[in-house]
């Protein structure tokens, strides 16, 4: 009989999705642990394209994959990670979108059905998340990516949004800022909706008697450029603005700029994900680093474990994003010591 991952996994007294993180030379595994690890996987004789042998009952060795896009660095950085995860496993991967139309994503997933041994979902919106629901049968095992899931009973990985978006208003405020600005994401995105509530706790913790200042945007560059716009044409500018997510940053950088308007000197701008392109705009710009392929990874790692064990965490598992400081917001403090007069 094959030795299991499952099996490397009891004899070693930990997860099946750390023994995949170990083997497969992820950073986010104790030193000590990932050592174990592989000392019993040796003396098992284990090979991980094991796993997929593994699932007996599961013939396809494939897993579908339903996003709401593949246009763009996050999503090809989470294709990026989950590929990697799979091709250590030995799995194949059958990759959708719902072209952001909620409404889709029955006929993504009807279609994968008997195709795949699992899926993995992301379904960010209020609709998406309803529509789960009906769309996800208990035959199907599912783990749900940035995803709030109806019934509350399926694995989940996701992003604290909350957090980061307080640590990186933490950063701006230390830096001497007291006019911040957000850009939100989408109302109905629920991981926006997280970055918007981190922003606000914080600057009423951080600065009590503050007015939030947002302007609507909807994760794309193009809202970002019109929200930079807005910000110009108003009375009192900010003296630094914070967009839920690179994108829109991208967009404002582009509209400030174009405006005249020296980044970081006149408005410090940050930005949220740490998509490849952050490091190199001009300046680079300060964000909070989601390590989007781990996210995918993770995914992977949690379906498989679901799979080949029957259950999975019942607690949605979230990423803790970095903070990246760039040029965008490097010399804020200089310069709003000199417009404060302090």
């Amino acid at each position: 009989m094959a030795v299991t991952i499952k099996d490397v996994a009891r004899e070693s007294g930990v997860s099946v999705a750390t023994v995949s993180r170990a083997i497969n030379g992820h950073d986010n595994v104790a030193a000590a642990v990932r050592e174990r690890v592989l000392r019993v996987a040796r003396e098992l004789d284990y090979a991980p394209h094991q796993a997929a042998r593994a699932l007996s009952s599961r013939r396809t060795h494939t897993v579908g994959v339903v996003l709401p896009d593949l246009h763009g660095e996050f999503f090809s950085e989470l294709i990026r990670g989950i590929g990697q995860v799979a091709r250590a496993n030995g799995l194949h991967l059958l990759v959708s979108s719902d072209h952001g139309e909620p409404t889709e994503q029955g006929a993504a997933l009807q279609a994968m059905r008997g195709r795949v041994d699992g899926v993995l979902v992301m379904a960010p919106t209020d609709e998406g998340s309803r529509l789960l629901a009906g769309h996800l049968t208990p035959a199907l095992p599912a783990v749900l990516i940035n995803t709030v899931d109806p019934g509350g009973t399926r694995p989940a990985v996701g992003v604290d949004g909350y957090g980061g978006a307080r640590r990186m208003v933490r950063h701006l405020l230390a830096s001497g800022h007291r006019r911040i600005a957000f850009v939100s994401g989408p109302a109905d995105n629920q991981d926006a909706r997280e970055r918007r509530r981190g922003y606000e706790d914080e600057l009423a913790v951080s600065l009590p008697g503050s007015t939030p200042y947002v302007l609507e945007g909807d994760f794309s560059e193009a809202s970002g450029l019109h929200a930079a716009g807005r910000l110009l044409a108003g009375v009192r500018r900010p003296d630094a603005v914070f967009a839920a997510n690179d994108a829109m940053a991208v967009g404002c950088l582009r509209g400030l700029v174009d405006a005249g308007v020296a980044v970081p000197a006149d408005i410090a701008l940050a930005g949220f994900d740490d998509i490849p392109l952050a490091r190199h705009l001009q300046p680079a710009l300060t964000t909070m680093r989601v390590d989007i392929a781990e996210l995918g990874g993770r995914a992977l790692e949690a379906l498989i474990e679901h799979l080949l064990t029957g259950s999975g965490a019942a607690e949605p598992a979230a990423l803790s994003p970095r903070l990246i400081v760039r040029a965008s917001t490097a010399t804020a403090r200089i310069h709003a010591v000199a417009r404060d007069g302090s």
